[in-house]
């Protein structure tokens, strides 16, 4: 099945998408997750954004509040102490765009102002619409995620029918709110929202149906890292898991695919793209 070509401008500059995947690969830099897994000083986040570069990313991101169960809302000044000295590190110093992952319009304009050129949002701007307004003065890139409820209902969500009709429309809500803001439709870019308020069955059942957002005309991106799928028996969330989700969403038409580790999907995503050009 060949897969759709699109655009996607992120300032002055136009990509066409479609003929390999692009990679994003992801920089935490919320305290929460703890561990090896944040980035939060400046130093150690410009050292994991060059290896991420150097093991194929086309473009890094910052996050520095993770939406998840039991989520507590990061204030604008916290998110801001976080994120702007990674992303004064970061400006100037890598040979790709930066995204910065928020859902708050004070926050972008700040990331925006510190050298970022996408901004992701991962509630699909049912937090914030005023974001899209920021995003459209700085004509940023600008990705909407789909994202069902919020953190502190999911728990209580039950199952879904047809989950990929039921995103499809959502999105679509999403991307008219970003439009009568102002940005332009070439500037946008969808992800499903493997997930966010989504069952390991709905999120198997949207990774089977990708190409149906093809219908919106747009680059998809997914987002594997972490996230469960359903299967024969069950199967907890690792990078096994990741590969093989990353490479079937690239099958069935993904044109981003966004990894906390660029270096062990990469190869699988390679294969998957020669594969379709045959």
């Amino acid at each position: 099945m060949p897969r759709k070509k699109v655009e996607w401008k992120i300032k002055n500059e136009l990509l066409r998408l479609g003929e390999r995947t692009l990679l994003c690969g992801v920089i935490p830099v919320t305290p929460e997750q703890g561990g090896p897994g944040s980035y939060e000083d400046p130093d150690r986040a410009f050292v994991r954004a060059t290896e991420l570069v150097d093991a194929g990313a086309d473009f890094i991101e910052v996050g520095a509040e993770c939406l998840r169960p039991g989520w507590q809302k990061v204030e604008e000044a916290e998110e801001l102490r976080r994120l702007v000295p990674v992303l004064k590190r970061l400006k100037g110093r890598l040979p790709v765009p930066v995204c910065v992952e928020t859902y708050k319009a004070a926050v972008a304009e700040k990331a925006l102002e510190h050298g970022a050129t996408i901004i992701r949002d991962p509630s699909g701007l049912t937090l914030e619409q005023d974001l899209a307004k920021v995003v459209m003065q700085h004509d940023a890139g600008f990705i909407l995620q789909h994202m069902r409820g919020t953190p502190q209902t999911w728990s209580k969500l039950g199952a879904w029918k047809d989950p990929a009709s039921l995103v499809t429309a959502e999105l679509t809500a999403a991307l008219n709110r970003a439009g009568r803001m102002g940005v332009e439709r070439n500037r946008l870019v969808i992800d499903p929202g493997f997930g966010m308020g989504k069952r390991k069955e709905s999120n198997t059942e949207l990774l089977v149906a990708l190409d149906e957002f093809h219908k919106l005309r747009l680059p998809v991106m997914v987002s594997p890292s972490g996230q469960q799928f359903d299967a024969e028996i069950p199967v907890e969330p690792c990078e096994a898991t990741t590969i093989a989700a990353a490479t079937m969403a690239v099958l069935r038409g993904a044109h981003i695919v966004r990894v906390l580790d660029v270096a062990s999907v990469r190869p699988a995503v390679l294969v998957a793209d020669q594969a379709l050009r045959g």
